[in-house]
């Protein structure tokens, strides 16, 4: 994994704007209509390079392919693990029960292209990774196409699959996360002997405690957090940390989100994680004061920090003076090596429900290379 070495670098969460034809054909797919296979691949491919070219245009140092062939970047397990079918009952966001006329505006944005949450039903194992090798041979091919630093794959943790997909086979949560976390090792173990950086997206250690607010408290839900922690750590086994990054977040949605768990309740969970990088929001307006936190505590010497400096649910574009002012605080704290540059959470979380219009998106990246020019010639300058 790359450091801040000579200049501070950019990346971002991983999923990005996907184009209509792309969208066309998840939607097809995830409907269980029709579509042509052939098509299917050749769209992917050609949308991996194009969005990885994209990124590099505009100053992004450490790529993805912007899960361009993932329905969700929680719920595409489906397809490549047996175990599960039906459906799992809707998602509780604690801090909307306050605002029913909310809730339903925000049930209504979504129900804009539908999501496929199943349930899991059986043994979970491997169903094939004919998916998955296709996602390695089009990233491949689109970072040898643009030269980029640095490239990077985004894969469910155990613990957010548990939380997306019901359990209705294992006997407890810890068995059904390690039956997740058996079936993952294998995705986990080829990102990165294919040469990618993997990132391991975990928003049950943040956003998980108020999606079950109301069965459990804090001491619990950071009892679940560990176990959670202990499950990916036992995924990761096969990789060195230094491939690792794990993306933490709160739930990437324009909510009021005042039943978030503060980061100081957590930090001492995450930092566990066999995890080099740890990707935390710190750009909205929930969380940018948590900055605070980490001067108060620290983070171990052997870990780099990748704050998010852009909001991904706003279409304000950040002044790349106020992204040079984020990150010099940063680096301040923990120093400029230790500090990359990235979002609060991906633009495309589920295909065609992002917030932001795709070329505010661009431009939004744009401002974050931009403000990280700034800094690095402040902090390297200053020293």
């Amino acid at each position: 994994m790359k450091h801040s070495s000579e200049r501070i670098l950019t990346t971002h969460v991983g999923s990005l704007p996907r184009p209509n034809e792309v969208l066309d054909l998840l939607h097809a797919k995830e409907a269980g209509e029709p579509y042509d296979r052939a098509a299917f691949d050749s769209t992917m491919r050609r949308a991996v390079r194009d969005v990885v070219a994209e990124q590099v245009a505009l100053g992004i140092d450490v790529v993805s392919d912007g899960e361009a062939s993932k329905p969700g970047y929680a719920t595409y397990i489906k397809d490549r693990l047996t175990g599960f079918s039906g459906a799992s009952p809707p998602i509780h966001f604690a801090d909307l029960d306050g605002f029913p006329k909310y809730r339903v505006r925000m049930g209504q944005a979504a129900a804009v292209r539908h999501i496929v949450r199943t349930r899991c039903t059986g043994p979970v194992a491997v169903r094939d990774t004919l998916a998955l090798e296709a996602d390695l041979e089009n990233f491949r091919d689109a970072l040898d196409a643009a030269e980029a630093e640095e490239g990077f794959l985004n894969a469910a943790s155990p613990g957010v699959i548990a939380i997306f997909q019901s359990n209705d086979y294992y006997p407890s949560h810890e068995t059904y996360l390690a039956a997740l976390a058996a079936a993952m090792k294998e995705e986990y173990t080829a990102v990165v002997r294919a040469g990618f950086l993997l990132q391991v997206d975990c928003p049950d250690l943040a956003m998980g405690r108020h999606v079950s607010l109301g069965e459990i408290d804090d001491g619990e839900f950071l009892k679940q957090a560990e176990q959670n922690v202990e499950a990916l750590n036992e995924a990761l086994a096969d990789v060195p940390a230094e491939s690792v990054r794990m993306h933490i977040c709160w739930g990437n949605y324009e909510g009021p989100h005042h039943c978030d768990i503060g980061l100081e309740k957590i930090l001492k969970i995450i930092v566990k994680a066999k995890a080099s990088a740890i990707s935390v929001e710190a750009a909205n307006p929930r969380h940018a004061h948590e900055w605070a936190v980490l001067r108060e505590l620290g983070l171990p010497d052997d870990k780099i920090l990748i704050p998010g400096l852009i909001d991904s649910t706003s279409n304000y574009i950040e002044h790349p003076e106020l992204v040079a002012q984020r990150i010099q605080r940063f680096a301040d704290i923990i120093g400029r090596e230790r500090v990359i540059a990235g979002v609060d959470c991906g633009f495309g979380t589920f295909a065609g429900m992002g917030k932001v219009d795709p070329k505010i998106c661009h431009l939004k990246l744009k401002a974050l290379a931009d403000g990280a020019a700034l800094a690095s010639e402040r902090l390297w300058k200053a020293a």
